[in-house]
């Protein structure tokens, strides 16, 4: 992710503005919000750069590592310890966005070994690889330890999986054989074929097209949750990555129905691009703030639900960016707040009107500075990188909240117990058939 990712990720965080509407004065309350514990998980790969994308309620932590000796990514999973889930022949693969399966179901983008005959840059690279390789690039479902490939829509090359939910259903976009003109085929970007939001699933093999909000010819699903709500974008070709590609956010109440725009804060030009919604219908993401021009990111995080539409998620203090990734079925949400003129990062915790610095919340004597959550499950448990001050590589990182009563259990027969990378296979047992093999990483976001 450092060498795009973590850029990207870092330098596109939110937008500054205070809306009435949403009941940030529960900020001003003093209101206290629980302690966590953060463990460092390190970066497996041995590359100095790991992120974690996504954990579920059984615990499985997902995401991505650098690999020292290619400098490639890989797509990784902690259960207990980290396991490198490998590639589909090709360079890169990660796990990107929140995946909601408790079943030992990963949704992810992997290479193959094939060019791109159209020498496209496609999503997967512009947006999550350190490189842009013109690799084929597919989403991916992984299930006892065999990635599978899922494939784009006919005529298409590339495709592209985000989220799944508890039905194996998997969320993402899809290249058509449509030459589209809206496209940006201007190399090193290179988009030359439409794509469609689609949906996988759940059984293999399995496929539907998911229609864009008129008269958009592009769109691309995000998140799914276990009703087959959908959320997504929807706009132009462009570069296949944001930008104009996210003109509007959507929804789509199941596969079959036309989407709902969701509502923005610049007018619908770009980068509204939700990211995460529950069971409840709520949705978090984020877009560009009032004023912005199409072609500059400035984005803010939102938060959307039938009964107040989108509200913007402030950023932190003097922070003038914010985005939001994740969310649970408690409605906490957690994202990244950017100072631009400082660069600084930090993670945050947005729950009942209150944004949260995660760094003040978690034990002080932690060398990890979090700078972006990017999922939290039902546990409250958070997950996504930090820099490890200690050694200046950017790990993977693991919260636990604490709530009264338990503060002294976690130290026992442990002096050092934050200090190094945490080992968790005391937290839960495996889940699944997952123990029966063992696995890989990469990069995201």
């Amino acid at each position: 992710m450092q060498p795009k990712m973590l850029t990207c990720v870092i330098a596109i965080a939110a937008v500054c503005i205070l809306s009435s509407s949403i009941p940030v004065s529960a900020a001003q309350e003093g209101r206290q919000t629980q302690r966590y514990y953060v463990f460092n998980l390190g970066d497996p790969g041995g590359g100095n750069l790991a992120a974690a994308a996504s954990i579920n309620n059984i615990g499985w932590i997902a995401g991505e590592a650098l690999q020292a000796e290619s400098s490639n990514v890989h797509a990784e999973l902690w259960v207990g310890t980290p396991f490198d889930l490998g590639t589909l022949g090709g360079p890169n693969s990660v796990v990107a966005w929140p995946n909601k399966n408790n079943r030992g179901q990963i949704a992810g983008i992997a290479e193959t070994a094939d060019m791109n005959p159209l020498n496209e840059a496609w999503s997967c690279a512009q947006a999550n690889f350190p490189t842009i390789t013109n690799h084929v690039c597919f989403g991916f479902l992984w299930e006892a330890g065999v990635m599978t490939a899922l494939p784009p829509l006919s005529g298409g090359i590339d495709s592209y999986a985000a989220g799944i939910n508890n039905k194996g259903q998997v969320a993402g976009w899809a290249e058509n054989g449509v030459h589209d003109p809206t496209c940006n085929n201007t190399p090193p970007v290179n988009q030359v074929l439409q794509f469609e939001a689609v949906v996988w699933g759940p059984k293999l093999g399995e496929m539907a097209q998911l229609s864009p909000l008129a008269p958009d010819p592009d769109s691309a699903a995000t998140a799914i949750n276990d009703k087959g709500q959908i959320v997504g974008i929807s706009g132009l070709c462009a570069n296949a990555a944001g930008s104009t590609s996210a003109e509007h956010a959507v929804l789509w109440e199941n596969k079959y129905a036309p989407p709902t725009d969701l509502g923005n804060f610049d007018g619908g030009l770009a980068w509204n691009t939700p990211t995460a919604l529950n069971n409840r219908g709520q949705v978090v993401g984020f877009g560009n703030q009032q004023g912005s021009p199409a072609n500059s990111f400035n984005p803010i995080g939102f938060f959307w639900d039938r009964t107040h539409a989108i509200q913007p998620i402030p950023p932190i203090g003097d922070d003038k960016q914010s985005w939001a990734w994740g969310i649970n079925e408690h409605g906490q949400v957690v994202g990244q707040s950017l100072n631009l003129i400082t660069g600084a990062a930090r993670a945050f915790l947005y729950e009942r009107g209150l944004l949260t610095d995660l760094n003040t919340l978690i034990q002080p004597s932690s060398s990890l500075q979090l700078l972006l959550a990017n999922d939290i499950n039902d546990a409250g448990e958070i997950v996504g990188f930090a820099l490890d001050t200690n050694t200046n590589a950017t790990v993977a990182f693991l919260a636990v909240p604490v709530y009264r009563g338990n503060q002294s259990s976690a130290h026992v027969g442990e002096t050092n117990f934050y200090s190094k990378s945490a080992t968790e296979s005391g937290r839960r047992p495996f889940a699944g058939t997952f123990s029966r093999f063992a696995v890989n990483v990469s990069h995201s976001k």
